[in-house]
């Protein structure tokens, strides 16, 4: 097996399987029924969004910690504050899946079952129709507006203009990521992704090779992430040594240390 069958193999794999996709389409129409049964007429709308409607969620073999996005927009007449709407979801989930791990995690409701997970994000809509989230970090804003789907439409262009190379890098950056400690957010890691320019790249390891060959870190960073990324750069480095010189075995080898199966 060359680096790139290697690569292309495990990408394959870090994809959705269709009974986790079942299983994971079950959850989410079964939330949906029990929002609108319980938060009868409160609600304007509630939708997936994130990494799951991008076609980017890493298996649960692959990732424990891959949850799916869920937003829930609360008519909310009385302008209460974000606490108020998330411990509205707090006690939705404990009502329907009290068995289940139940935490808070500012700004969403963190919901646990067996084979996946959801962070739930209470939200509301203006006139206008700009959806507002909690704040994160700021103590002067209690909102943010934001667009929770936009960022798909960005990714699925830029995957068709690289000849639909960009989704499965995608996926093995993100289990690399994870293998790595989960520094960077997965939206962050999309993103950066998306906004490199790939020139002469092909196949995927030649995308493979100049993402690690444009990674890089700030002054601040955490030292350990910076030798992790030393480490991944020393790795690819090696492994076109190795392909240079014909042992495609050895290239193989190499890039498995950054790039395990599972």
């Amino acid at each position: 097996m060359s680096v790139n069958s290697h690569l292309d193999y495990l990408s394959g794999k870090l994809n959705l399987k269709q009974d986790e996709k079942d299983k994971v389409k079950k959850s989410i129409d079964t939330l949906s029924l029990r929002l609108n049964s319980y938060f009868n007429g409160q609600l304007k709308d509630h939708f997936k969004f994130g990494s799951y409607t991008r076609g980017t969620i890493l298996p649960r073999k692959a990732d424990e910690g891959s949850d799916i996005d869920y937003m829930v927009i609360f008519t909310n007449p009385s302008n209460y504050k974000p606490q108020t709407l998330l411990n509205h979801l707090k006690n939705f989930v404990i009502y329907y899946y009290r068995s289940s791990e139940i935490r808070q995690s500012h700004p969403t409701i963190v919901l646990e079952l067996n084979h996946i997970k959801f962070e739930l994000v209470p939200a509301k809509r203006d006139l206008w129709g700009d959806i507002y989230i909690p704040s994160r970090t700021s103590p002067f804003e209690e909102w943010l507006k934001t667009d929770p789907n936009a960022f798909n439409k960005k990714l699925t262009d830029a995957n068709v203009r690289y000849s639909y190379q960009l989704k499965p890098l995608v996926r093995l950056m993100k289990y690399w990521n994870r293998l790595n400690g989960s520094y960077l957010s997965s939206y962050q890691l999309e993103n950066w992704i998306v906004e490199t320019f790939y020139w002469n790249c092909t196949s995927l390891k030649d995308f493979v090779y100049s993402t690690f060959e444009n990674l890089n870190y700030n002054f601040n960073d955490p030292q350990g992430y910076k030798e992790k990324v030393d480490r991944a750069k020393k790795i690819i480095s090696q492994t076109k040594e190795y392909e240079q010189k014909g042992l495609s075995y050895s290239a193989e080898s190499e890039i498995e240390k950054l790039f395990p199966d599972f």
